[in-house]
């Protein structure tokens, strides 16, 4: 018996999205993951950079390198929360490039059988 939360049922119950938006989404997939990374990044500087100065404020010497590791840790679930519609658009665009990836795996699977009519091989 199959398991309905198993990845090839949620797959299934998931509608199809729009392919007229899969056309452009690997480009823009790129683009925001690098906004998002930036973002990401600049939010683990700023918070390094506020326990550096904030531990100078009261007279404690931190070394760089732990409060990067702060920072990262802290930034992990803050970015959560800041940037929540721009991970949701990652998310939505690598649904669509992964939907037009299978479309265009099964209708080369088809072609390889020739589902379609046309001859492979010839």
């Amino acid at each position: 018996m199959k398991d309905a939360t198993s990845p090839k049922a949620a797959t299934a119950a998931r509608p199809a999205p729009d392919m007229s938006q899969a056309v452009g989404a690997g480009r823009r997939l790129a683009r925001l993951l690098i906004v998002y990374t930036i973002f990401r990044l600049a939010l683990v500087a700023a918070l390094a950079a506020i326990i550096l100065f904030g531990a100078k404020l009261f007279g404690v010497d931190v070394p760089l390198l732990v409060a990067l590791i702060f920072g990262l840790v802290i930034a992990m679930p803050i970015s959560l929360l800041l940037f929540r519609s721009l991970r949701r658009q990652v998310n939505e665009n690598i649904a669509l490039v992964d939907e037009r990836r299978r479309q265009d795996k099964e209708k080369l699977r088809s072609r390889l059988r020739g589902d379609d009519g046309s001859a492979v091989g010839r």
